[in-house]
């Protein structure tokens, strides 16, 4: 599948569909069982053309678990990781000010049906018999503004952004929007340790596939047509 948005963002790497899979694909790259890997590389790659995928078993990362639907965090060492630690830590990231703080955000996070093997994709390589739940732009700020922008061409507030890694800003969020028919946008890739994994101009946008859709059918009578928009075209490349 081709995307109108795509061409219009003068994006250089693919949109990336995320599906659920009965099977770990044959073609697929991932990490090894129990092996510690961060899983937004999984996304990363597939960005550059490559098919990979995840499943329970191969996710070591706890984070990763939570973020692709695997396993819910569960309270007594999350919340202190995110913020001050504990005796029992030798580090903690300090995202949060407080334990409180970090559970509240965590408790907060939706949850998703899951299938044995979640994979992402080029959406070019997506086949007519399968559905995404979502598809994921690997963006610079010019290329965020566009769709940021068309998110919000036919509907009110639409984007939102959530304290969480980046595999569940990127994943988790939109495919849960997906499920309940929302239509919210997300972006992603703000968790600095998600950052460290991605080049460092990019950020995620994430949508829920149904909006995806309408978004594509909006593109060509939207601002995307406009000399505006063609002058930041200009400088993308």
């Amino acid at each position: 599948m081709d995307s109108k948005i795509a061409k219009y963002l003068r994006l250089q790497n693919n949109p990336v569909a995320v599906l659920w899979a009965d099977s770990m694909p044959t073609s697929a790259i991932h990490f090894a069982e129990n092996k510690w890997g961060c899983v937004v590389a999984l996304i990363k790659a597939a960005s550059k053309g490559r098919i990979t995928a995840a499943t329970n078993a191969t996710t070591v990362c706890r984070g990763g678990k939570a973020g692709f639907g695997f396993k819910r965090h569960e309270q007594g060492r999350i919340e202190y990781f995110l913020s001050n630690g504990n005796s029992n830590m030798e580090r903690c990231e300090r995202y949060k000010k407080t334990p409180e703080l970090a559970w509240s955000a965590i408790s907060k996070m939706p949850d998703i049906h899951t299938g044995n093997c979640i994979v992402f994709k080029p959406l070019s390589m997506v086949e007519e018999s399968e559905k995404p739940l979502c598809v994921i732009f690997m963006v610079n700020a010019d290329q965020l503004s566009g769709l940021t922008t068309l998110a919000n061409f036919d509907k009110d507030d639409t984007v939102a952004v959530r304290f969480a890694s980046g595999c569940a800003q990127a994943v988790l969020y939109p495919i849960a929007a997906e499920e309940k028919g929302e239509k919210t946008c997300y972006i992603g890739m703000t968790d600095p340790s998600a950052r460290k994994v991605i080049d460092k101009e990019q950020l995620s946008f994430s949508i829920p596939y149904s909006r995806f859709l309408e978004m594509e059918q909006n593109a060509d009578e939207s601002f995307l047509i406009t000399d505006t928009w063609e002058t930041i075209q200009k400088r993308i490349l």
